[in-house]
């Protein structure tokens, strides 16, 4: 196995675990933190995606699925069109809500279309492109790549585990 069908796996496995921690949900326990100003399964999936969706957009060079594909509009947050969720307050998460799971599964899935897309036109080499030089060292796109998958399927592993707790309350 090449090392980009590699990262196409690992993607892929992201979108299978958000899938499974948002199927049949209840809708009280979308936006539900574990205790006042925690993070909720909603806010956590969509941290989780628009993380993943503003990197590799950066990586790409392209426009985020959630403005290109009308995904701000659709859920209509109190927050500024870039926000990814970084350094919110307790105030900010809450604001993160949705009537369904379906809005976060549908961009999700539109992200994650967009992250296959892109990792088919790599190759091994192209994972050490310097995607940002303001760290030191300078961080490759492959650097950045595991990054992004680190903290999605921390996150992800987080709302797994948070609906499993509301749902035994």
């Amino acid at each position: 196995m090449d090392t980009t069908a590699l990262l196409a796996d690992a993607f892929t496995r992201v979108n299978d675990e958000v899938h499974a921690a948002l199927g049949g949900i209840r809708r009280k326990h979308l936006d539900e933190p574990p205790d006042p100003g925690g993070n909720s399964v909603c806010w956590l999936i969509w941290h989780l995606t628009r993380v993943q969706d503003d990197h590799l957009a950066d990586a790409a060079g392209t426009e985020q699925v959630w403005h290109a594909q009308g995904f701000e509009e659709r859920f209509g947050l109190p927050l500024p069109a870039d926000d990814t969720g970084f350094g919110h307050t307790p105030e900010e998460v809450a604001a993160v809500r949705v009537d369904s799971p379906r809005p976060l599964l549908d961009y999700h899935d539109a992200v994650h279309e967009e992250t296959l897309t892109y990792l088919g036109t790599l190759s091994s080499r192209s994972l050490d492109r310097i995607v940002d030089d303001a760290w030191d060292p300078p961080v490759s796109l492959g650097v950045r790549l595991v990054s992004v998958l680190g903290d999605t399927l921390q996150h992800v592993g987080q709302a797994a585990f948070l609906r499993g707790v509301l749902e035994r309350r």
